[in-house]
């Protein structure tokens, strides 16, 4: 089970009491509400109540960022995605959810609930009522109205006395600042003025590191002195809205108000993204009129060095940016106020749009993995961009939706690929190699769901819809999606026919596109299926070295399998397992969880066929614990590929004995799958 818990903040202080409180109600309640304004800190708190739970559970902790995720119909995809479940069922994802969570120890944080308190409250309770080893905690600015809920409202820092926490958390932010800051708290005059300030400031841990920046401009006496004017002039305001939600507003907007133009331009424009983004795709998208392109780099740096812009480090990937959610609700109102909601909206969909065709256009090349994990690390925007244009611009979504084909099939996001592609092809117009493309995107979601008679419907009107395009690669693409669909339920003499050789050769193409090295995959298959080993390699060694001249390794690994059964088949069980080492290998660089299930369960027959029933046994069991993280039975269901996995369990079985066999499995499936 992955921890996916964020860094822990550097500044983190006091919560003795609200830590105490927690650890024992996360040991008696099932479900656990941390409540309170903006800024107060529940993020931070749950994030450093949780690190006892990764120790203290058996599968430790899963944490689901929210604040990204604007449609509810999503929220069940961003779960599985963050406790390690990939979609590759046909069945609703709740339900899924609920299985796989059935046996689970876990602790699942929901971070940022209140702009999805509905949904959480529906999926919370489902997968409370199906897992009696899971603890939910929720961070939100409202509770769930659960049943058994237990809320805890969290407060300010305690303001009073010259030790008091919010000035710790003041000083320590001051002093991140500017190291001369130190002199505003050497006497106990000065310090007087900055425990007023804190408590001005209500105490609110955001409220006081925006505040603490500031001092790396200004002194002690400068900054009480203006806070003290604003918040003064906003006084009678107060009757409006609860006073620390007042209090939040009103530091943000003094902030807003002491960075230069070009600052706020920009803190405006950035609200659009949701997480995280780079540098680049803020230049793109935040460009224009006043702010160039070529100066949105140091303004930025100016937002990080107020505090309005978090700048993160991700090792191999360069600097990642963040706003908190109090800070670009902010900027997303002011982006309003100049009227610009729509254009930079715009701006930021096409960017990732261009973005995912870049990514498609590299995919089937050296840089694969990197692709991998930049558009993983992208995921967030990804949706964000798609949201926007399927409610203003269908067509560029289905362009984006298809064109992410790759995204959705080979790398573990198949369920939300299918959402998203149904709706861009329920609002676009029905016409056009776009269409085209997102029929087989959606044909290859459809497959590895297991849902055959969509996959080979799909595939059938890909296949009609190609004709007309006088695309050989289009058509080469549409005869894999109906060689799969036929091959997998048990048809390989038709998959033959469909993908084989003199199929490729009679549409063209290129040998080196996606359609044709998918046909050669599937060509494999079938031979083997067929008995016939020795072509079936001789096909899998060409898909192989292609892959390898090209750099690619997600289709090469598939190669690889391919090459397992043949040795397999011809009784070579070495050979068999050296190329599905290889071809774990390949999959586990790409997290490519279907194939790595598919790998295990392969190895295991090879190395029953060696004699080596304890190392058999326990790859099965590795693979079952695989196969559930994907929702799928072993060996996705196709006949050829369960017989080879009960065969190895047989020779397991008779090596070792049942009752030894059955506990290297158990060993085997206690195995991590994060």
């Amino acid at each position: 089970m992955p921890g996916n818990r964020p860094p822990e903040s550097a500044s983190f202080v006091g919560r003795e009491r609200e830590l105490g409180l927690l650890d024992g109600l996360l040991r008696e309640h099932r479900l656990v509400t941390l409540t309170g304004v903006g800024g107060v800190g529940k993020s931070r708190l749950a994030l450093r109540a949780t690190a006892a739970a990764c120790r203290d559970r058996r599968d430790g902790v899963g944490w689901v960022e929210l604040s990204p995720l604007r449609d509810p119909a999503l929220l069940a995809t961003a779960v599985a995605h963050a406790v390690g479940l990939a979609d590759h069922s046909a069945r609703s994802l709740d339900e899924e959810l609920c299985a796989w969570m059935a046996d689970k120890e876990l602790l699942l944080v929901l971070d940022t609930c209140e702009h999805l308190v509905a949904a959480c409250r529906h999926l919370v309770g489902e997968l409370l009522q199906s897992a009696p080893g899971l603890t939910v905690l929720i961070t939100s600015r409202e509770p769930l109205g659960s049943p058994g809920e237990e809320v805890v409202e969290i407060r300010p820092l305690p303001c009073e006395g010259p030790d008091s926490d919010a000035l710790t958390l003041f000083r320590a932010r001051a002093l991140a600042a500017t190291p001369q800051a130190s002199a505003a708290f050497e006497d106990a005059g000065r310090t007087a003025v900055a425990a007023e300030l804190c408590r001005r400031l209500d105490g609110i841990p955001l409220a006081l590191e925006l505040a603490g920046a500031r001092m790396r401009l200004w002194t002690l006496e400068q900054m009480a002195e203006r806070i003290g004017e604003r918040f003064d002039m906003l006084a009678d305001t107060r009757a409006v809205m609860l006073p620390r939600h007042q209090t939040m507003r009103t530091t943000i907007g003094w902030s807003h108000e002491l960075c230069e133009p070009l600052e706020r331009l920009l803190w405006a424009r950035l609200s659009v993204f949701t997480g995280d983004f780079d540098i680049a795709a803020a230049r793109a998208v935040c460009a224009g009129g006043p702010l160039p392109a070529s100066r949105v780099e140091r303004v930025l740096a100016g937002l990080v060095t107020k505090s309005v812009v978090r700048r993160t480090e991700e090792r191999g990937g360069g600097a990642r940016y963040r706003m908190l959610d109090t800070i670009r609700e902010y900027g997303h109102d002011w982006l309003g106020e100049l009227g610009e909601r729509r254009i930079v909206a715009d701006r930021h969909a096409h960017w990732y749009g261009a973005l995912t065709q870049a990514a498609e256009r590299g995919w089937l090349g050296p840089g694969q993995v990197d692709w991998y994990r930049r558009m993983t690390a992208e995921h967030a925007q990804l949706r964000t961009a798609l949201e926007h244009l399927l409610g203003n611009d269908p067509a560029a979504a289905l362009e984006m939706a298809g064109t992410l084909w790759f995204y959705w099939f080979a790398c573990g996001h198949v369920h939300e690929g299918r959402g998203f592609l149904e709706r861009a092809l329920h609002a676009a117009p029905a016409a056009g190699a776009a269409h085209n493309q997102a029929v087989w995107a959606l044909g290859l979601t459809a497959l590895l769901q297991g849902d055959m008679d969509t996959a080979r419907r799909t595939g059938e009107e890909c296949a009609r819809g190609a004709a007309p395009l006088a695309d050989p690669e289009q058509e080469l693409r549409a005869a894999y999606l109906q060689a799969a669909s036929v091959l997998m339920p048990g048809d390989p003499v038709r998959a033959l026919a469909l993908g084989g050789p003199r199929a490729r050769a009679g549409h063209g193409g290129r040998p080196s596109g996606p359609g044709w090295l998918l046909c050669k995959l599937a060509s494999g298959y079938a031979l083997c299926d067929l008995g016939r080993f020795e072509e079936a390699a001789e096909e899998a060694r060409s898909l192989r070295e292609t892959c390898a001249e090209l750099g690619e390794r997600w289709l090469r690994a598939y190669a690889d399998y391919v090459l397992a059964v043949a040795a397999l088949g011809l009784g070579d069980h070495g050979e068999a397992a050296r190329h599905v080492r290889a071809m774990l290998s390949g999959k586990r660089l790409l997290g490519d969880r279907f194939g790595i299930a598919l790998g295990l369960d392969l190895l295991a027959a090879a190395v029953a066929g060696l004699g080596d029933g304890e190392l058999a046994a326990r790859l099965l069991g590795t693979g079952h614990a695989w196969w559930r993280t994907v929702g799928r039975p072993q060996m996705g269901g196709a006949p050829s590929l369960m017989a080879l996995r009960d065969q190895g369990e047989r020779q397991a079985r008779a090596a070792i004995g049942d009752a030894a066999f059955e506990a290297a499995f158990r060993g085997g499936a206690a195995a991590s799958t994060g």
